[in-house]
């Protein structure tokens, strides 16, 4: 948890930043929702500033968030190899600490660009904003975000992502999306993760974890992949480049908790998912 966002909240205080980014605790009152309020607003500008540029450039943005250790980076190099030649990917990588995701992401032949937060449990569209400016969006089709490990606070800060692709791996619950709401009601495609594991495993049911899904009134896409086996990457990859060639045509998606369309988001479903 960070002094960001307000996730360390208590019942009684609430941590708040300045201009200069110096932290202070203080009370909960209508003074300290309103700075609160403040930063999200603040943080959704700089979103649709990034956006723009994004759309502007055709890039398909997408936004990776899951929990610490469900695959996330294993993903990214086993869709950068399905992707192979056919289109330019660019990565930026959010973690606490170390470049170690990044370093394994550039041995691929990608630019990656890491971001280590520090306290900071998220990646926030400034973040983000910087970012993209060592990056050359003119050599870019799709560019993955991979958030840092956490199931709570990254589902609240839009970052300019065109989706919100959530993890859940089959070593941990099947009733994630039931624990987590916020997180997967705002997922516009769910990714069973290490699904190689599923043979040896008795107590996670995909069929239940879609159902979880369903139950908060997402329709999204749910699709069972390994890394380990890319002939399960195939409608993830798919999903890709349906999104991929939307953005080239003008019509670039807008994420399920995007700021100006949080409710209903609807995307064509397609062969291969875990219902």
């Amino acid at each position: 948890m960070c002094d960001q966002c307000g996730c360390a909240t208590t019942p009684d205080t609430v941590h708040v930043h300045d201009h200069a980014g110096v932290v202070t605790t203080r009370s909960v009152d209508a003074q300290s929702v309103e700075i609160l309020t403040g930063l999200l607003h603040e943080n959704d500008h700089v979103a649709a500033h990034n956006r723009e540029h994004l759309d502007r450039h055709g890039i398909l943005a997408v936004n990776l968030m899951s929990s610490p250790g469900s695959g996330k980076t294993s993903l990214l190099e086993a869709t950068i190899d399905a992707l192979g030649d056919r289109h330019r990917i660019a990565v930026i990588e959010g973690d606490l600490e170390t470049e170690n995701d990044a370093r394994r992401i550039r041995e691929k032949g990608v630019p990656a660009v890491q971001i280590t937060t520090g306290q900071t449990c998220h990646l926030d569209a400034h973040m983000v904003h910087d970012a993209l400016h060592a990056l050359d969006l003119g050599a870019i089709d799709i560019l993955f975000i991979e958030n840092v490990g956490n199931l709570v606070c990254p589902a609240s800060f839009d970052l300019g992502q065109h989706a919100n692709v959530t993890l859940l791996a089959v070593t941990e619950g099947d009733d994630k999306p039931a624990k987590y709401p916020v997180m997967f009601r705002g997922s516009d495609l769910v990714l069973l993760a290490k699904a190689d594991l599923l043979d040896v495993l008795d107590d996670f049911s995909p069929q239940k974890a879609v159902g979880h899904v369903r139950d908060l009134a997402n329709p999204a896409d749910v699709f069972t992949v390994s890394a380990r086996r890319a002939d399960t990457l195939v409608p993830w990859i798919a999903w890709l480049e349906d999104r991929l060639a939307a953005c080239r045509g003008g019509m670039a998606p807008r994420p399920r908790s995007h700021p100006a369309s949080r409710h209903s988001h609807h995307h064509p479903h397609h062969a291969g998912a875990a219902e």
